[in-house]
């Protein structure tokens, strides 16, 4: 898949074929590899898609799989993607391979320096990863269209809107997301989740106070404009939303 101009040259698309409203396109499985590196690096396997998986292998040798998050949709084919490689698998909940910490010190690996940044949020386990700083790699942190769930109740609100000020302070270098395009600025599209949260929040807020008494009822006024098919991962947001609120003082 060709990027845009300004990805950059270490990075390579192949994207899992399981679209759906929330995953977009797919799966973004992202292989990495300095110009010239024998070895590379897969961040997010994806899901236990067989030809998925064989085409990613097809880019070895495998020198480590990284994992954003434990979501299946990233993370189901890891094992399997293991076993085929021979790569270690990476990931900051164990459960799931060898552990990560959260900011980790740069790792020189597949001719690149890569460094774990922790954005804990959309679940407790998310984690970014910039490359040569050059670029930041964001799981479902950040996506390439559209905003993201808040995973009630493993996904804590605080956590996510701290991560989001963590990447705006990044500055403007690419986000290659989880699902969906390539986005160009860091800094310009984490401004712009933090002050979608707020006015989602501001929404919320005042759907209880007019009267909605559940979290279903709250996505019903807030989310009356939203594919049904995504109402049940809305809820998992609203509740975030509310627990958000409830700790900060707010009804």
């Amino acid at each position: 898949m060709t990027l845009p101009e300004w990805a950059p040259n270490w990075a390579t698309l192949v994207r899992a074929d399981n679209p759906s409203p929330m995953t977009l396109d797919g799966t973004n499985t992202w292989v990495l590899r300095a110009p010239g590196a024998t070895g590379c690096v897969v961040v997010d396997p994806g899901p236990l898609l067989e030809p998925h998986l064989e085409k990613v292998a097809g880019y070895g040798p495998v020198v480590a799989t990284l994992l954003t998050h434990g979501h299946p949709d990233h993370a189901e084919g890891a094992a399997r993607f293991a076993e085929m490689t021979g790569s270690d698998v990476l990931a900051l909940d164990p459960k799931h391979g060898q552990p990560l910490v959260p900011d980790g010190e740069p790792l020189e690996i597949a001719g690149l320096s890569l460094r774990t940044f922790g954005t804990p949020g959309h679940t407790a386990d998310s984690v970014s990863f910039i490359i040569d700083d050059e670029a930041v790699l964001t799981g479902d942190t950040i996506l390439g269209r559209g905003t993201t769930i808040v995973a009630w109740p493993d996904g804590i609100l605080a956590d996510y809107l701290t991560s989001l000020e963590r990447l705006r302070g990044l500055g403007n270098i690419p986000v290659l997301p989880g699902h969906g395009p390539v986005l160009p600025d860091a800094e310009a599209v984490a401004a712009f989740y933090l002050q979608h949260r707020a006015q989602r929040l501001a929404q919320v807020e005042a759907a209880v106070a007019a009267g909605a008494s559940t979290p279903l009822e709250v996505v019903e006024t807030v989310y009356a404009d939203v594919d049904r098919s995504v109402w049940p991962a809305a809820e998992l947001s609203v509740r975030a939303q509310l627990d958000y609120l409830r700790a900060t003082g707010r009804p």
